[in-house]
Formats: structure tokens, C-alpha cells, sequence
């Protein structure tokens, strides 16, 4: 069977703390993505700090960029994760993180396109 040539998927989940970093999607084999939105949504009663990195291995070694690095998000707020658009190649992974363990959840539009 042939592969997609272009697969949109919608990323959910609840964002965790304790210097846990959640990977929230890692670009298939054959594929390319693109990251069309990420954001973070605090639906706590006190303000959150999300932390929202690129992670692409090198080598065996893991390198992480970090894109928002401890953001404030106030309570009953969001926040836009990127400015733009995020390229992932094959293998990469966006990872994020929060100082809360349940009032910070996310959100991400990705498109997918067939290495050709």
C-alpha cells in the first residue's frame, strides 16, 4: 500500500511537571512535518511556566533547542507556542514542560508530507 502524501494531525494532552518533559510528537520515518500551531492553555487558578523545546538527535546524542524556555502563562489564559511555522525532519521531536502537573494543557496542528 503507498504511503499518504500529506497526513494532518491534531495533538492533545495535558502537560505534566516535576522536570518531566513530555513528547508531545516525533516526525515518522519517510515524513516531514510541520508545526501550523502549538499552544498551551493554563486552566488553573494560578499563573503556570511552560517550557516548549525541538529535539533532534545527533550522532546518538540527543540535542534540545529550546523555543519558550519557563513562559509565564496566567490563569484562565493561553499561550501561542510559536510565531511561525516549526519544520521537523524525520526523527525529530518536540518536547514541552510545565510547573504544573494538571492545569496546563496543549494544543498542536501538524502537517505531515511524504519525503520524497
Amino acid at each position: 500500500m503507498a504511503l499518504a502524501l500529506n497526513n494532518y494531525q491534531t495533538i492533545t494532552g495535558i502537560v505534566t511537571a516535576n522536570n518531566e518533559k513530555v513528547g508531545i510528537y516525533t516526525a515518522p520515518t519517510g515524513y516531514s512535518a510541520i508545526i501550523l500551531l502549538a499552544q498551551a492553555t493554563n486552566i488553573g487558578s494560578d499563573t503556570n511556566t511552560v517550557t516548549f523545546s525541538h529535539v533532534r538527535n545527533t550522532a546518538g546524542i540527543a540535542v534540545t533547542t529550546e523555543i519558550l524556555m519557563g513562559f509565564p502563562v496566567p490563569s484562565n489564559d493561553a499561550a501561542n507556542l510559536l510565531a511561525g511555522k516549526l519544520v521537523l525532519e524525520t526523527g525529530d521531536s518536540v518536547v514541552i514542560q510545565s510547573s504544573s502537573n494538571t492545569d496546563v494543557k496543549f494544543i498542536s496542528s501538524i502537517l505531515e508530507t511524504l519525503n520524497q
